[in-house]
């Protein structure tokens, strides 16, 4: 079993509250989670407005799916044009028994 783990950090230009940066976030995190049945949240900067840093795990037998699933989410992040990726990192943690 292959856990992968992503982080993105995020820069949100539009947002000009929270509010409207919770918005943006949630819109990404249901279609996220419904698409490809991951878990997604938002791990820090949680007082900022225009930033945010997103964790996302999946658990599959194979780490290029669980790669191609994260790729796919990019695109989620980048169709929306309201957040911009300034950084990220993809780990991967092997399960055998």
């Amino acid at each position: 079993m292959v856990v992968g783990v992503w982080r993105v950090e995020l820069h949100i230009p539009y947002a000009q509250n929270l509010k409207e940066k919770r918005s943006i976030l949630q819109s990404i995190l249901v279609k996220s989670r419904n698409r490809f049945n991951v878990s997604i949240a938002e791990l820090d900067f949680h007082d900022k407005w225009q930033r945010s840093v997103m964790g996302v795990a999946y658990v599959n037998s194979d780490a290029k799916k669980a790669e191609d699933v994260f790729t796919s989410i990019r695109d989620i992040f980048e169709e929306t044009g309201d957040v911009i990726i300034i950084r990220e990192e993809i780990s991967f943690y092997s399960l055998e028994r």
